[in-house]
């Protein structure tokens, strides 16, 4: 497991593991969105900050807590999906590091909303926002190992393939079991509204992003699994900025 959150995550927790050694423990990938959300929940719970200071200094460090690397993946995402041609055009496309216009795009309407469904949650309560950064956290990642369990790499030499190889068997029944519980586990606190939206979120956008990358990529890739997460998180956090704030937690 320290494989795994050598890889996802800024920790200084010894070498630099593999794409094989983290693989393995992949299942376990959800318990990561803890670890990236704890520094950005912890900053909301302060009280220092005016409550949109506080959502963006924690959005901030969420990304950064995990080296903004699925923040690439959105950029690849976005300016490869702008593309018009064959999957294989698109996928020359995603591995370009230059920046387009599809890629800005993308930013902006991922982390837009995020930003403003966040703000308007630490308005509501610092509580209710630092839970439903997690539960989003939790929620990204989840997102991912549904579309790496499900997923079929768009090319063997995609980072994707270790963990989809990985993902076999009982490792596969755990990792979804995971992807489908912890989220809602950790929204549970804040009412049932939010524990239907987190059930839902992860694999209503792990199932949109393996229609649109099968068809765009030819299948998935690591900045397709990493561009999910992101998304995901999007989407949950607005679920929960409708539902949480419409009314006390149960």
């Amino acid at each position: 497991m320290r494989a795994l959150f050598s890889f996802f995550t800024v920790l200084p927790l010894g070498r630099g593991a593999t794409l094989e050694e983290a693989a393995r423990s992949s299942y376990g990938l959800p318990l990561v969105g803890i670890s990236t959300g704890l520094p950005g929940a912890a900053l909301i719970l302060l009280g220092v900050f005016p409550p949109g200071v506080a959502a963006s200094l924690a959005l901030v460090a969420a990304l950064l807590a995990a080296g903004l690397h699925h923040t690439d993946g959105v950029l690849d995402v976005g300016d490869a999906l702008m593309v018009r041609g064959t999957p294989a055009r698109r996928r020359e496309v995603l591995k370009d590091a230059r920046v387009g216009v599809g890629g800005l795009g993308a930013l902006f309407a991922v982390y837009a909303p995020t930003l403003a469904a966040l703000s308007s949650l630490a308005e509501e309560s610092p509580y209710l926002a630092a839970l439903s950064l997690l539960a989003a956290e939790v929620g990204a990642r989840s997102a991912m190992l549904l579309v790496l369990a499900f997923g079929r790499p768009a090319s063997g030499g995609s980072s994707s393939a270790y963990f989809v190889r990985a993902l076999k068997g009982g490792r596969r029944a755990v990792a979804i079991a995971i992807s489908l519980v912890l989220p809602a586990f950790v929204a549970l606190p804040l009412g049932w509204g939010a524990l239907a939206a987190a059930l839902l979120a992860a694999p209503a956008v792990a199932l949109s992003a393996l229609r649109v990358s099968g068809q765009a990529f030819g299948g998935i890739s690591g900045d397709v699994s990493g561009a999910t997460g992101e998304l995901a998180r999007a989407v949950l956090l607005v679920a929960l900025s409708a539902v949480v704030t419409a009314g006390p937690a149960a």
